[in-house]
Formats: C-alpha cells, sequence, structure tokens
C-alpha cells in the first residue's frame, strides 16, 4: 500500500497563514484556526505544506488501510477556503441549510469569505462532524 503523503509537522501554522498574500482571506484564515481549536478542543498542527489539522485519529478501513489524520482542518487554496469535515457534512442539511454561502463536495466544505457564514452555525457542524467521525472510528481526540 502507498504510505500517504500529507503527513503531521511541526511547521508553525501562524507563519503558513501570514504568509497568505490575500489580506481577506489571511484574516479569515486566522479566525478560522480560533474557531476550529475551540470547537474540537484541539490546537492547530501543520499537515503538510498547506493544510492546518486539529485532533488526530487513528483509522482502519474495511480494505485494511490505516493510518492518522486529523479530525478537522482547512486550508487556504488559491479559488476559496477548503474545509474538512471528515464526520460527514451531508448528515446535517438542517446546518447547512442555516450556515450561508458555501459549496460542499464530500467531506469538504468550501467558503469564499467569513462573513459569508454563520459562525455559531459552522462551529456546531464542526463539533457535530468531529464527533461523528470519533465515534465511527472509535477514537480519541488527541
Amino acid at each position: 500500500m502507498a504510505e500517504l503523503k500529507t503527513k503531521k509537522n511541526s511547521k508553525n501554522v501562524t507563519q503558513f497563514l501570514n504568509t497568505i498574500e490575500n489580506e481577506q482571506k489571511r484574516k479569515d484564515c486566522l479566525d478560522l484556526m480560533k474557531l476550529m481549536a475551540e470547537a474540537t478542543g484541539s490546537k492547530p498542527v501543520m499537515w503538510g505544506d498547506a493544510i492546518v489539522g486539529f485532533g488526530d485519529y487513528h483509522y482502519r478501513s474495511e480494505s485494511g488501510r490505516e493510518g492518522d489524520w486529523f479530525v478537522a482542518g482547512f486550508s487556504p487554496r488559491k479559488q476559496n477556503i477548503s474545509l474538512y469535515l471528515l464526520g460527514g457534512i451531508k448528515k446535517h442539511p438542517d446546518l447547512l441549510g442555516q450556515l450561508g454561502k458555501h459549496k460542499t463536495g464530500g467531506s469538504c466544505l468550501y467558503i469564499n469569505h467569513l462573513s459569508d457564514i454563520n459562525l455559531k452555525i459552522l462551529k456546531n457542524l464542526i463539533k457535530k462532524t468531529s464527533a461523528s467521525l470519533l465515534k465511527k472510528q472509535k477514537g480519541t481526540m488527541r
């Protein structure tokens, strides 16, 4: 089996976020870092070169593949901010309906600006998807 290329590392998260050229996106990502830390109860950690992850868990798939990954995270991309809510955002259509302007794909939530969404709803969505993932994987937030 191929080894995952994206791994947790000791790079400084705030330094990474401060390299974002677009001032509004940089501010949004710094605010999002605080919100996700509160929602997950975990400190932000760099995963690879461009993902900020919160918490971690060990997974084992039905195919036998296993590894370690973050519970929730985000990445500032060129077109938007990608949020990785791996516990299943589609399980919460009620919250998505109240969230504000966003797009989804798989376990990803895409937003342009934090001002486009309801931050209380986002925090609740992060909490629920994180708890769902940990329950499914029988993991714990580390």
